[in-house]
């Protein structure tokens, strides 16, 4: 049921690019090209396993997180726009 001068499927797609635009961002954050043998930020020795399992891993698991928690502090991503995200 279509209310307005949305289409009956607004809200799905509303919520499908959402979707999208999060897998986009994500993708766009991973590591690419050869990876480093030592971490980039403290020259700590990154395990082999590590860089096995991301190629193009530049980051120790300790500098791994310690940016991540950076990274999710300042991520305030709101499609609708609500007061809370004009507000910063």
């Amino acid at each position: 049921m279509a209310t307005g001068w949305a289409g009956d499927g607004a809200v799905q797609d509303q919520i499908d690019a959402t979707v999208k635009d999060g897998i986009e961002r994500a993708r766009s954050k991973l590591p690419s090209g050869p990876g480093l043998k030592h971490c980039e930020e403290c020259g700590k020795s990154i395990p082999a396993a590590r860089r096995k399992a991301i190629p193009g891993v530049r980051l120790c698991v300790a500098c791994q997180e310690m940016r991540d928690q950076e990274d999710g502090a300042s991520s305030g991503y709101n499609r609708r726009g609500s007061k809370d995200s004009q507000l910063r």
